[in-house]
Parts: C-alpha cells; sequence; structure tokens
C-alpha cells in the first residue's frame, strides 16, 4: 500500500513539475551539453541493483585527464545550483513511479558500499531508498558517513506516516536554507544504534 501511494503521489508530482524539469533539463543542455541525465547502478530494497537517474551536474574529464579529479573542479555553476536545490535529481520521480524508490527513505547507495555495511547494510536495504530522507534533512553531504547511517537506521527504526511528513517539511527548509548539520541528532541516532547492539 505504501509502494502504491510512493507511485501515484511520484506520477502527480512529475505531472505538475514537468515545466521545471523541462528548463532544467534545458539549462543542463546548454550549460554542460549532452547528455542530460547521469545514470549509476545503485542498491535498492534487498539489495536489488537498478539504475538511478540524475540531471548531470559535472563535466565529463577532460581527454588524458585524471577520471577520478576533483569533484569540484569539474562542477560548474549550475551543476552546484542544481544540486543546492535538489533539481538534479526530479528525474529520480521516475525512479519512483517505477517502484525502485520512495518518496521518503534512506538514500540509495552504490551496491558494494552497502554490501561492506555488513548487518547494517541489511538493515539499510530493508526499505526502499527515498528522494529524502531523515540525514538528508539533518545536514546531508555535511555530515560524516558514521552519522549517515545511523541516522538512516534511526529512521529505518522509527518511521511513519508522521515522521515522513516531517521529513517532506524539513526537505523544504533544506532547500530554502541550504544543509545544517544536526549535531544532536545524529549523536541521538548513534546511540541507538550501540544500543541495538549491546
Amino acid at each position: 500500500m505504501r509502494a502504491l501511494a510512493d507511485r501515484l503521489l511520484a506520477l502527480l508530482a512529475a505531472l505538475a513539475l514537468s515545466p521545471l524539469a523541462a528548463l532544467t533539463a534545458l539549462a543542463v543542455a546548454l550549460g554542460m551539453g549532452r547528455p542530460l541525465l547521469f545514470r549509476q547502478q545503485r542498491a535498492g530494497l534487498g539489495g536489488r541493483p537498478f539504475q538511478l537517474l540524475k540531471f548531470r551536474t559535472m563535466r565529463p574529464p577532460r581527454p588524458g585527464a585524471d577520471p577520478l579529479a576533483d569533484d569540484q573542479a569539474r562542477t560548474p555553476a549550475l551543476g552546484a545550483f542544481l544540486r543546492r536545490t535538489r533539481l538534479d535529481e526530479l528525474p529520480q520521480l521516475l525512479n519512483v513511479i517505477r517502484g525502485e524508490m520512495a518518496i521518503v527513505g534512506p538514500r540509495p547507495l552504490l551496491p558494494d558500499t552497502l554490501a561492506a555495511l555488513g548487518e547494517r547494510g541489511l538493515r539499510r536495504g530493508s526499505v526502499r531508498p527515498g528522494l529524502t530522507g531523515w540525514a538528508q534533512t539533518h545536514g546531508g553531504p555535511r555530515l560524516t558517513e558514521a552519522d549517515k547511517i545511523a541516522l538512516d537506521l534511526w529512521y529505518i527504526d522509527n518511521r511513519s506516516l508522521l515522521l515522513d511528513l516531517r521529513i517532506l517539511v524539513l526537505t523544504l527548509s533544506v532547500i530554502l536554507f541550504g544543509d545544517r548539520p544536526d549535531r544532536a541528532a545524529a549523536d541521538i541516532a548513534h546511540a541507538r544504534t550501540a544500543d541495538r547492539r549491546s
């Protein structure tokens, strides 16, 4: 039932936001060229792989350059803007419509990254990854990887409709005001994770 509701909401959102998505695609085409989309295999429910979709925010490495060059050097102002406003993630509504992702949940990890987490990876893979989540609304890219995992696991242990609605409201705040790490929430999540292990 939850997955069906997510798919219907994503379909409605995709229709409503299609003009914004078209403008974003045009900006990417004019500012960075083709391809418009970034595609990468990520781990979904139960660790099953799927192809994540995003608008491209980075220029490809120059011929002969190190392909692992600093992301910041390859990210133009347009790409940084798309990331900050989360506009780059609009194509992931298609991932939700296809049932590969949820509206709210832990952000999808690379399959190898999820597998390396062991038991924590199994727990994290017990729900569909989401467009936005508890970790993303409490610091996102400004958190350590350990903080993100702890916050994701806290969400899985406490998820509810009310918590999901709270995360959606917090997501709007992040889009408007930027990422603000919440040390207190991360500390609580770490403590709950430690309690579960003991």
